[in-house]
């Protein structure tokens, strides 16, 4: 028979279970951050080949948002305000890795000064670069590239958009197509 609220501690001991055994899912959160000329912000890490959107993994219990603004304090020094959400990304199984879902977040616009600024501050980045856009699509990974597309487009109609492996699988999504 199945606890009920009116038993509280059997109650909490079969939420416990069910917290236990049901998947967790790893959480990537990145930025889509532009200078004043409209250039994209990528950053190359030490820890993987190529460049990325900078950003990173969410710590246990941790909220997308602000393990994003964390990642950018961490590796760039930078307190950046963000804007809105651009894209939400289920990512299957892949390699040694469960899935996993991947937020892209728009950061507000950094003036000359502030964008002069950004720099790699830990180990974890070899290089911080703005790039126009088209450059920066061509140095990404496919998944990634895909993601930012569709984080350009989401942010020029004003609609998020979700995103299977980097792909929409929601043919009526405003600018997607």
């Amino acid at each position: 028979m199945r606890p009920t609220p009116d038993d509280p501690d059997a109650w909490y001991a079969y939420l416990a279970e069910g917290n236990r055994t049901q998947a967790r899912k790893r959480v990537a959160a990145d930025a889509l951050i532009r200078n004043r000329a409209g250039h994209v912000l990528l950053v190359k890490p030490t820890y993987k080949p190529g460049w990325d959107l900078p950003g990173g993994m969410a710590e246990a219990n941790e909220a997308p948002e602000a393990a994003l603004a964390r990642e950018l304090r961490e590796e760039l020094g930078l307190d950046a305000a963000l804007r809105k959400l651009l894209v939400v990304d289920w990512v299957p199984p892949h390699g040694p890795w469960d899935d996993q879902i991947a937020f892209i977040f728009d950061v507000e616009t950094l003036d000359d000064a502030q964008a002069a600024e950004v720099r790699p501050h830990d180990d974890e980045l070899s290089e911080a670069a703005f790039l126009p856009i088209d450059k920066a699509l061509v140095l990404l990974r496919s998944r990634m590239r895909n993601r930012l597309a569709a984080a350009i487009r989401a942010g020029k109609t004003g609609h998020p958009v979700y995103l299977h492996d980097g792909h929409s699988i929601l043919p009526t999504q405003p600018g997607l197509g």
